[in-house]
């Protein structure tokens, strides 16, 4: 990969190939909550390939597509330009075939919240775009002090969500019944309590288990990173607005090392490391305020497609039917306003 992928684990097919394992409990019924399209020098991974790994055994039934720079517009005002993205997901994924997953049934947009309630009008840009299926917005506020950590392409100053342009802006997602995805590093989560508890009437997401960070200046502090995220995790779950997305923990940020190994990790070896981390968030929120994702592609350079589902049913396999449902396929669908017969 080149330098603009840098930051990202490189997918090797062969070696994906060479431990990916078929579908457990194949007829469970599935929504990913969040994964991505990218059209990125180097990187290309639209919906054929999304598809390709949707074909792996399992019964994914429809998905949450999430913002990632992905053919904006060329032209026009630049507030506008990511509107790009919602039009290009929406006409890609408008005719699924019978029996196919329903892709990107709720999509997530970027629009730049700094701009206060002159956001409005992106927002409802992005709304039109969408054909019933926009349902929120991802601003990203990943910042740390050690600055190796931030994807250059999308870090944010110190502070972001303090920033009371920038609450102006999430306030106008509640007057559109908008939700709010959240992307920062584990640090800044009281930052993101002190917002949502000041936002009730906002639906916020935190994605992929609250931004576990176990490298760079965290590399030698495995137990302490654990223990304040597992606290600011919990402080999170005392407000009903806030839910969390289980996945995410393929990223190098996260420290596992999974792509070290001669071969993929196993879903057994994936449940056995993911554990602490998942089961903390099920525990503080519920199954009904938690629900998995792929987070691929980005995901995808740690592991196949499948172990990683596998490793999520293997989690989950001492909860009650209902939690299951909850976190494979019911939370997903009440959060993103999705069709309740998927």
């Amino acid at each position: 990969m080149n330098a603009t992928t840098s930051n990202y684990l490189p997918v090797r097919p062969e070696w994906l190939a060479s431990a990916t394992e078929p579908a457990l409990e194949p007829e469970l019924p599935i929504v990913d909550a969040h994964h991505h399209f990218y059209e990125r020098p180097g990187w290309t991974y639209l919906l054929d390939d999304y598809m390709e790994d949707l074909r792996s055994g399992h019964n994914v039934r429809a998905s949450v597509y999430m913002q990632a720079l992905t053919r904006y517009r060329a032209a026009g005002p630049n507030a506008l330009r990511p509107v790009g993205e919602t039009e290009f997901v929406t006409v890609a994924t408008a005719a699924p075939q019978a029996g196919e997953p329903e892709v990107a049934q709720g999509i997530v947009g970027y629009a730049d919240l700094r701009q206060g309630a002159t956001v409005r009008d992106v927002l409802e840009a992005h709304i039109e775009a969408g054909c019933g299926r926009f349902r929120g917005v991802r601003h990203l506020t990943t910042w740390d002090a050690d600055s190796s950590l931030a994807n250059p392409l999308t870090a944010a100053p110190k502070g972001l969500l303090l920033d009371p342009h920038y609450r102006a802006g999430v306030s106008e997602l509640g007057k559109l019944g908008l939700s709010y995805d959240a992307w920062l590093f584990f640090p800044q989560l009281p930052e993101l309590f002190d917002l949502a508890k000041a936002n009730p009437d906002i639906t916020i997401i935190v994605n992929h288990c609250g931004g576990v960070v176990r490298i760079g200046q965290y590399s030698n502090m495995q137990a302490e990173v654990f223990e304040r995220w597992s606290r600011d995790m919990r402080e999170l779950a005392r407000l009903p607005n806030v839910h969390v997305k289980l996945g995410g923990l393929g990223m190098r940020i996260n420290g596992f090392d999974f792509e070290q190994g001669g071969r993929p990790p196993s879903s057994t070896e994936l449940a056995e490391a993911w554990k602490p981390w998942m089961l903390t968030c099920i525990e503080a929120f519920g199954a009904d305020r938690c629900m998995f994702e792929s987070n691929f592609p980005v995901d995808k350079g740690s592991y196949p497609y499948s172990n990683g589902w596998n490793a999520f049913k293997r989690l989950t396999s001492q909860a009650s039917p209902a939690e299951r449902d909850a976190l494979f396929r019911g939370t997903a669908t009440a959060v993103y306003r999705l069709d309740a017969r998927t």
